[in-house]
Order: structure tokens, then C-alpha cells, then sequence
């Protein structure tokens, strides 16, 4: 569960997250730019957990662009396609806050099922500590921006520490929280706070 303002409308619409979108897009400077294959991964998660009508609502944002997986691409036409596609399903999952965890829960489950998810675990073993590290290495392989630093508490508990996402924070919880359960472990807890526009922690524990 983050620890952000409230900004969602009583009845489950975005409300407020369009100003917190707006918010981001003003901080995106030319220099902070994304892989394609988020902009794919994003659009095939619209797709799984919508519908093809919501698809091509997504893909009006884009205005017709596609997209190489290993090119570079502003990271200001990831955040609008995100806040559409977070609008887009908010409605089935109850707001955008579950909108936004159902997105992050579904790259990461397509990350894990890639060749280079794949070959992440494989070199990690059963050490749940290299595998969170080897993804944050891969993260700033694809990302021109933001730094990503993993502290553990302990055995079963640790702090993620994001610098300059432009993803919101509830995304990032939907992230960690399957990278964790993927792995075999049990009753997993994210918690996410924002701290400044762009930073967030990530206190996360299992069982």
C-alpha cells in the first residue's frame, strides 16, 4: 500500500492523477528518454487487462508512432501513454491506484517470461538478494534516467530506494511485489511512500 496524497475522485475516477501526470511531464527534460520495449510492454499490458477498444485509445496518445524495443524514445511519451493507460483501467480495477499495481504486476510478470528475465534468475540461483540486483542493473541498462539502490534489513525485509521515476509510486509496488512472489516467496508486503515528485521507498518483507 503507497503513502501518497489523495487524489482520486470518490467515484474511482482519475481526478487528481491528471495533474500528478502533468506534474511528471513538466520535470522530463530531452535527455531522459526509455527503451521501446517499455512502451510495448505497457501496450500489451492494455491490451491483457482491458480490452482492444481501450488498446486503440492508448495508441491515439501515441499518434500512430511504433516502436523498436532497444531504441531510445522520449520517456515523456511513456508517461502520457502510462496516465492512459491507468485512466483506460481504472474503472475495471476500482481506481487508478489498483490500475497502476495491475499495470506494474504485468510488465514484470512479461519480464520474468522473457529470455532475458530467463537468464536474470537463472545466474541468481536461489539468491533472492543477486536476482533484485540484477534487475536493477538491467533497469539502468534500459533507462537513461533514475537510480534504483536496494538496502536489506535483514533475512526476509529491505528498503528500494527509486531516484527520478517518472512512473507513479503504485506502479513501482505492482513491480516489486511480483518480482517477490515470482521468486517462491510467501505473503509478500510492499509498502511505497513518495518523497519528493520523483523519488519513492519501497519497504518490502515475506514470510
Amino acid at each position: 500500500m503507497s503513502t501518497r496524497p489523495d487524489t482520486s475522485r470518490e467515484d474511482g475516477a482519475p481526478g487528481g492523477w491528471d495533474r500528478e501526470w502533468e506534474r511528471r511531464l513538466e520535470l522530463a527534460t530531452p535527455q531522459d528518454t526509455a527503451r521501446g520495449l517499455f512502451f510495448t510492454s505497457m501496450l500489451e499490458a492494455v491490451r491483457s487487462l482491458g480490452d482492444e477498444a481501450a488498446l486503440a485509445r492508448c495508441q491515439q496518445v501515441l499518434e500512430g508512432q511504433g516502436f523498436v524495443s532497444f531504441f531510445n524514445y522520449p520517456i515523456a511519451r511513456l508517461v502520457r501513454l502510462s496516465g492512459a493507460a491507468v485512466h483506460e483501467l481504472s474503472g475495471r480495477y476500482g481506481g487508478p491506484e489498483e490500475a497502476a499495481r495491475a499495470l506494474g504486476r504485468k510488465a514484470t510478470a512479461d519480464f520474468l517470461g522473457s529470455p532475458v528475465g530467463n537468464a536474470v534468475r537463472l545466474m541468481a540461483g536461489q539468491d533472492i538478494r543477486l536476482f533484485l540486483g540484477g534487475v536493477q542493473t538491467l533497469y539502468r541498462v534500459a533507462a537513461s534516467y533514475g537510480e534504483r539502490t536496494v538496502t536489506w534489513h535483514g533475512p526476509a525485509r529491505g528498503q528500494l530506494l527509486i531516484r527520478r521515476s517518472f512512473l507513479p509510486v503504485e506502479y513501482h509496488e505492482g513491480v516489486l511485489e511480483k518480482l517477490l512472489t515470482e521468486y517462491g516467496v510467501r505473503h509478500v508486503k510492499v509498502r511505497g511512500q513518495q518523497v519528493a515528485p520523483l523519488d519513492g521507498t519501497y519497504d518490502f518483507s515475506w514470510e
